[in-house]
């Protein structure tokens, strides 16, 4: 998975997601080049609650369905 910013330029791409405990550990590499590993712990997902619009969530459901 590849995120990219606003100009299409590739930021990150994702290569795992795995259960590390109780969080999320995301491995990919940043910039095509730079290896990182990104931690999710269990109360940030909480904390994004008033960013998460009934609007925007039936886009994100709908995300995998949509062509690109």
């Amino acid at each position: 998975m590849k995120l990219q910013s606003t100009d299409g330029s590739e930021l990150m791409t994702v290569t795992a997601l795995e259960r590390d405990g109780n969080s999320l550990l995301i491995k990919g590499k940043v910039f095509g080049a730079m290896p990182m590993n990104a931690r999710l712990n269990p109360g940030e997902p909480m904390g994004s609650q008033p960013l998460l619009t009934p609007r925007l969530i039936f886009f994100l459901l709908t995300l995998p369905f949509r062509k690109g």
